[in-house]
């Protein structure tokens, strides 16, 4: 099974909506960026999700870049900067992320690129999640 580079922002809202499982078991390893990890623990992030990131289950790995940030992506927050930077370098086969301009410029790079609601929909197809569960859930955040 392949890993799945991540962004801050699919996490935490998976993680509001409680189904962070669903990536080990469709994407194996969860591969994130310091970055990423840094925006997770933010004071101001909510409660549940900063109390997953300072314990955070075996699946997620934080991967150190070896190479800088390319300062192309300077206009895009710390956290897409590097996942997708990660994402270069690992040659990874799947990038989690939901920023429209990240987005674009990753598809550029040759990056295959999946959101949010995609990763649900293909876990509800497997079987892991109901689909309408999960859509009531993201209604009560500010999804």
């Amino acid at each position: 099974m392949h890993s799945i580079v991540a962004d801050t922002t699919p996490l935490n809202y998976l993680v509001l909506i409680q189904a962070t499982e669903i990536l080990p078991s469709l994407y194996g390893k969860v591969l994130i960026p310091p970055a990423v990890q840094s925006e997770l623990a933010h004071a101001n992030t909510p409660d549940i999700v900063h109390a997953w990131i300072l314990k955070p289950p075996s699946c997620l790995e934080i991967v150190r870049l070896k190479q800088p940030v390319d300062a192309a992506l300077s206009h895009l927050d710390a956290g897409a900067r590097e996942a997708i930077s990660l994402a270069s370098e690992l040659q990874a086969s799947l990038l989690l992320m939901g920023e429209r301009d990240g987005v674009s410029l990753a598809r550029h790079r040759g990056l295959n690129v999946i959101g949010t609601l995609a990763a649900l929909e293909l876990a509800a197809v497997r079987g892991l999640v109901d689909l309408q569960t999960m859509f009531d859930r993201l209604r009560d955040t500010t999804f």
